[in-house]
């Protein structure tokens, strides 16, 4: 590489964080400062300013579960069917504890492709009417979003953003509570199944919009930029 071109890279890399000053959420409290990319700390950043922890803390996730149809049939049988109106109301599943891992967050790159993984993770707490206890599960799962750079018929650049889904595989649940009676636990079996297939669908319809428009605010120009960053972060590592 010549030596001109190379000024040029260094400073194309030493005005990103001017452009990121530029950005709408600059107040924020930074994100961690460590070795990630920078395109990383934006959507980490991205994600506190618009409270992402908050919106899936409040997620409706009992009205969810018997909205959908997922539920077993005895199970329905067994805690709705069976309960007078009352009782459905005292009933409670509340997602608490939650950790997205704004740190953690992994990127990937493939000339003008690239994607974020991000892990989260939290806890459910259960009460059921019939039982005082509060019955407490813990849930992770990682989120993996892919956008990349796509030329249109004038040769102009623009951001387009693939799918975001939570990976099936990553889904992970596990009850925290001891001491469960044998048909408690027959229960939370059919419980943990199907938050495994409810929960994927109500965080992204969270998370995913907060990560389109995080991504869909950022200059093309910025993003290449990016971009050649993390390629050569990615070669400091090797």
């Amino acid at each position: 590489m010549c030596p001109i071109w190379r000024l040029l890279v260094l400073l194309s890399l030493l005005s990103v964080p001017s452009a990121l000053h530029k950005q709408p959420w600059c107040g924020l409290a930074k994100a961690h400062r460590d070795s990630k990319p920078a395109l990383a700390r934006i959507i980490a950043q991205g994600l506190m300013k618009h409270n992402a922890e908050g919106r899936i803390q409040n997620l409706r996730l009992m009205d969810s579960l018997n909205a959908s149809g997922q539920m077993a049939p005895g199970m329905v049988g067994w805690l709705i069917s069976g309960m007078s109106l009352q009782h459905q109301q005292e009933s409670s599943a509340n997602i608490t504890n939650i950790q997205l891992d704004y740190g953690g967050i992994r990127m990937s790159f493939h000339k003008e492709w690239f994607s974020a993984n991000i892990l989260l993770e939290f806890d459910i707490d259960l009460r059921l009417p019939f039982n005082n206890k509060i019955i407490k599960t813990h849930a992770c799962m990682n989120l993996t979003v892919e956008f990349w750079l796509e030329k249109d018929e004038f040769g102009r650049r623009h951001l387009v953003i693939g799918s975001c889904s939570v990976e099936p595989s990553s889904i992970y649940t596990t009850v925290l509570t001891e001491d469960i009676s044998p048909k408690m636990k027959h229960f939370l079996r059919n419980f943990r199944g199907n938050l495994a297939k409810v929960i994927p669908h109500l965080v992204e319809s969270q998370v995913c919009p907060l990560i389109s428009e995080i991504l869909r605010q950022l200059d093309v120009k910025l993003l290449k930029s990016l971009m050649e960053q993390a390629s050569a972060h990615k070669l400091n590592q090797l």
